[in-house]
């Protein structure tokens, strides 16, 4: 006999146990080898993943980007591995090698598309069997790719063309112009460094950070009016290599005296005002193109240098270049879109100012500066309130005024139009002048506060392009007094216990108080000044001095104690209605049981008479019946007995 534990392929392939068979005597021991197959009991197992991986997105498409790698311990084919991606969606950017595990971007990546992608990748064996059946394991993990911003647009500068001046009072180090260059990589920009191609003549240098372009030189050395300067803005990255440039040109010329004013021109000439008609709401950042303003002081050197400032209503602009040495082209950038609003201002009025930053004279002009607004359609239609109530009286005639809704939008033109309409359950006894807003009922509705006393809906306000608000009515039917009370019947029958009292209802089918609340009183009696009733219950009662049956006898002069009373149910309502109704009440003393009071109110009722009479000769059959029975068997017991008495006296007998 051979005992052990489950053995496990991947830990031991081979077994050698021994194996002895003994009788009595002799007993014989063998060695035995057993061989452990293996079973798909492993799944495939992920070497080097989860894990991270950043992918510039200029990578060409088929590019490898990671190797994925995973072990099945399983021998045969429950230890091949296969690779897959779990799903397409975002990741059908990506393949993979099903059988190297080798990642490859499928298509190009865009870093201002998405940014990160996060790819799951499947390793799966070749299936194998397991406790009898057949199993195929896999195992996921996933992928993280980054995608790495590449810098492909070029800097752009700001405001050329450039011009600037050199005075002959101006001194080596003064400053000249700036220059001013941005990233056109939006998200991740990079440092500009400027610098001087040519043209300089070692006249003139630069910051390489802030782009100031000053002067080297005395004026009196110079040999040239005009000098036309090649300006590098270069994009560099963290390692200081310059990964793109652009190239301007900046026009310096030499003037003597500061005897000039900066002074704006227009395309024609010098200007002082300047026109715009545009959109309401421009981008913020954009450029204002319909201007073309240049600023230009013809003195030389720190004489033209000068700054420029915009005076107006709010931060809805601002201007470049802030300091102008020389010349510049002005350029208006939208600073607040939302403040540039047709609906406040039709038009703008700003002043641009130039005044020289160091000459004695402070040498200034200005312009003005007029944008003249176009609307858009950026507004719904708004209601005054956003529900209403109205109020009609039930019975109205068809085509009656309910309610007028009133919505305005603050477009101009055919966008400020606005059209009405109506919509919900609730609508259906209702229509709306969509131009004017007033709210009917239907021609052929009957408004019924009895059947339905409260409707609402919705009314929608739209303007021509689409754009609407919703607002909620409610409409209340109001009751009117249509409907007088109305007893069961014209004579209605009582018994009364003296010392008790009957109650009387009518019933008013208006809809709202006091329209429906009825007050009940005694227009007439027989006898006169007997009876009191409570008005708002309609509860009969005699007057407190009758207590006793005589003295109702007393009253009457006769044995029938039958009275009538002839009571008025009237509403509040106005105009107010009324009824009467006959009630007569027979007058009974408390001793008298209810039974009695009840084949009283027979006289009344003759079917429910006939109906006990009947019901009283059935019953008196049944019982002569059962009497019958009775008697009849007690005869056959008789009849049985009498036999075997005369038997056993005969055999008593010797």
């Amino acid at each position: 006999m051979c005992q052990g534990n489950t053995v496990a392929e991947e830990i031991q392939d081979e077994i050698e146990v021994l194996v002895s068979i003994s009788d009595k005597f002799n007993k014989v021991v063998e060695k035995v080898r057993v061989f452990v197959m293996d079973a798909n009991d492993e799944e495939p197992r992920f070497e080097n993943l989860p894990s991270i991986v950043d992918v510039p997105e200029n990578t060409p498409s088929g590019s490898s980007i990671f190797k994925v790698q995973a072990v099945d311990r399983d021998t045969g084919s429950g230890g091949s591995v296969t690779y897959f991606l779990q799903s397409t969606g975002p990741n059908i950017k990506f393949a993979i090698d099903r059988h190297s595990g080798v990642l490859r971007i499928k298509e190009g990546l865009d870093y201002e598309t998405v940014r990160t992608h996060f790819v799951t990748v499947v390793a799966k064996d070749g299936g194998g069997s397991y406790n009898g059946r057949e199993q195929v394991l896999s195992s996921s993990a996933t992928l993280t790719i980054n995608v790495i911003d590449s810098q492909d647009t070029p800097p752009s500068f700001v405001g050329t063309p450039y011009f600037g001046f050199v005075y002959e009072v101006s001194f080596p180090g003064s400053e000249i112009f700036t220059v001013y260059a941005k990233d056109g990589d939006k998200e991740t920009p990079n440092p500009i460094v400027y610098s001087i191609e040519s043209g300089a003549d070692g006249v003139f240098g630069i910051n390489k950070t802030s782009g100031s372009i000053t002067l080297l030189v005395y004026p009196d050395h110079l040999r040239k009016e005009i000098f036309n300067i090649m300006v590098k803005a270069s994009e560099v990255n963290s390692q200081g290599s310059v990964i793109d440039f652009a190239i301007t040109t900046v026009t310096i010329q030499v003037v003597d005296l500061n005897n000039h004013p900066p002074t704006f021109y227009g395309e024609t000439g010098p200007q002082d005002t300047f026109e715009l008609t545009m959109y309401e709401h421009p981008p913020e950042g954009e450029i204002l193109r319909g201007l073309r303003i240049t600023v230009n002081d013809s003195d030389q050197g720190t004489n033209a240098k000068f700054h420029l400032r915009l005076v107006g209503p709010g931060q809805m602009l601002r201007v470049v270049p802030q300091t102008v040495l020389n010349e510049a082209q002005v350029t208006l950038l939208v600073e607040d879109s939302t403040a540039i609003d047709y609906e406040k201002f039709q038009f703008l009025t700003f002043k641009i100012l130039a005044v020289e930053i160091d000459t004695p004279e402070r040498f200034s002009a200005t312009a003005d500066i007029v944008i003249h607004l176009l609307d858009t359609n950026d507004n719904a239609p708004r209601f005054s309130s956003d529900f209403y109530i109205a109020r009609v009286p039930e019975n109205s005639p068809g085509g009656s005024n309910v309610v007028s809704v009133t919505a305005k939008d603050p477009d101009s033109g055919l966008w400020g139009v606005v059209k009405y309409s109506i919509h919900g359950s609730g609508s259906d006894l209702f229509f709306i002048q969509s131009d004017s807003g007033i709210i009917y009922t239907q021609p052929w509705a009957s408004l019924d506060a009895e059947v339905k006393s409260k409707y609402n809906f919705f009314v929608k306000a739209e303007d021509t392009e689409g754009k609407f608000n919703l607002a909620e009515v409610f409409v209340t039917v109001l009751d009117l007094n249509d409907h007088p009370p109305e007893f069961n019947e014209n004579i209605l029958e009582k018994t009364m216990i003296i010392g008790a009292q009957v109650k009387i209802e009518a019933i008013d089918d208006d809809a709202e108080e006091p329209n429906n609340v009825i007050e009940y009183s005694i227009m007439k009696a027989e006898p006169d000044n007997i009876f009191d009733i409570n008005a708002e219950t309609g509860e009969i009662k005699l007057k407190p001095y009758i207590k006793s049956m005589d003295i109702v006898q007393n009253i009457t002069n006769q044995k029938d104690c039958t009275w009538s009373v002839v009571v008025q149910a009237r509403d509040r309502g106005s105009p107010s209605f009324s009824t009467t109704t006959l009630v007569k009440i027979d007058i009974t003393e408390a001793i008298k049981s209810r039974v009695i009071s009840y084949f009283l109110s027979l006289r009344t009722r003759p079917w429910t008479v006939f109906a006990i009479c009947f019901s009283i000769v059935i019953l008196m059959i049944l019982l002569a019946v059962f009497i019958s029975t009775i008697i009849y068997w007690n005869s056959v017991k008789k009849s049985r007995v009498h036999p075997q008495c005369k038997i056993r006296k005969i055999t008593r007998r010797p």
